[in-house]
């Protein structure tokens, strides 16, 4: 006789690491701060590790889906760091003066691309869920731009796109949070 386990909910979890990280990430790229230990360690930690977790998390679950965005985005975050922090320790020499910063352009151009995909895959799901796959998607191919021409006005508007994006994953995780204590809906998704 096979007993049915009912697993906690770690989606919450890995929203709220992608979406604090990356509104602080983005309070850096619209020009209030510059970047930070701070920064840097909340990448690491909660951006990169706390979604590493989740998507484990998300894999015993059977959610594909959530496996593969958690845990990605998860080393999305943990990448991210070493990218900022190899130049610094000597084990990178970083962009050359012939090109300031294609490399990381085309970095993001990579994880833009990825987060289309992912976008459609929230076709499915609710529309909470697709504004963040959304913006996220058009956040990347912004700071790519930015990071291609130079521009820093494209540079502050990703950063004010990128809070929104960020502010909109920690609504989420506090809505599954929430509403799945209250047994109703308290804070709407978009159920699809």
């Amino acid at each position: 006789m096979s007993q049915s386990i009912n697993y906690a909910n770690p989606a919450p979890l890995g929203l709220m690491g992608f979406g604090m990280t990356t509104v602080l990430l983005n309070i850096h790229n619209a020009g209030f701060f510059p970047i930070s230990a701070m920064i840097l360690a909340m990448g690491l930690c909660y951006g990169g590790i706390a979604q590493v977790i989740a998507g484990i998390l998300e894999f015993k679950k059977g959610n594909t889906f959530g496996l593969t965005a958690f845990t990605s985005y998860g080393f999305f975050w943990i990448s991210l760091v070493a990218l900022l922090l190899f130049p610094q320790l000597g084990l990178d020499e970083g962009p050359t003066q012939a090109t300031p910063h294609a490399f990381m352009a085309w970095y993001l151009v990579m994880w833009g691309i990825f987060t289309a995909f992912m976008f459609i895959g929230t076709l499915r799901g609710n529309r909470v869920l697709q504004f963040i796959f959304g913006s996220l998607t058009v956040l990347f191919f912004l700071l790519a731009i930015r990071d291609f021409t130079g521009n820093e006005l494209i540079g502050h508007i990703a950063g004010y796109e990128g809070i929104i994006c960020g502010l909109s994953a920690i609504y989420l995780a506090m809505a599954e949070v929430i509403n799945e204590q209250y047994g109703r809906t308290i804070l709407p998704i978009g159920e699809r």
